[in-house]
């Protein structure tokens, strides 16, 4: 089986990712192509939405923990949405989820950047 993603910018520096199918020893490199230039770009947020994705082995979880340490070591964010049992599972089994940053969809990840903006405006005020 393939694996298929599909790439949406949101606003600039702001991304979705959709993947669907498998991501596995087969198919990794095909993501790794395709967010290559993305991660080049210093992205302020990556949003992996994987309600589609039905399998994901352990090259896959490598390749997002990649994305997310190069995201990351560029002040920037990554959140995994829409999370399908078993690939949620696999994630609690290494360990790998980003604290926080997983969510039902992309309205509750808009909300809590929204919550933690408004709580850093505050303490400035402070």
């Amino acid at each position: 089986m393939s694996m298929q993603e599909d790439i949406i910018e949101r606003q600039k520096g702001s991304y979705i990712v959709t993947l669907e199918g498998r991501l596995d020893g087969n198919t990794y490199y095909q993501f790794e192509e395709r967010i290559g230039p993305l991660l080049s770009s210093s992205p302020k947020l990556l949003i992996l939405d994987l309600e589609k994705l039905d399998y994901i082995s352990s090259m896959g979880i490598r390749s997002i923990v990649n994305a997310r340490k190069v995201v990351e070591s560029q002040d920037g964010h990554v959140m995994l949405i829409k999370l399908q049992p078993q690939i949620q599972k696999v994630f609690e089994i290494v360990n790998a989820l980003p604290n926080g940053l997983i969510f039902a969809n992309v309205k509750e990840a808009d909300e809590y950047f929204d919550f933690v903006q408004k709580k850093e405006i505050e303490k400035t005020r402070m």
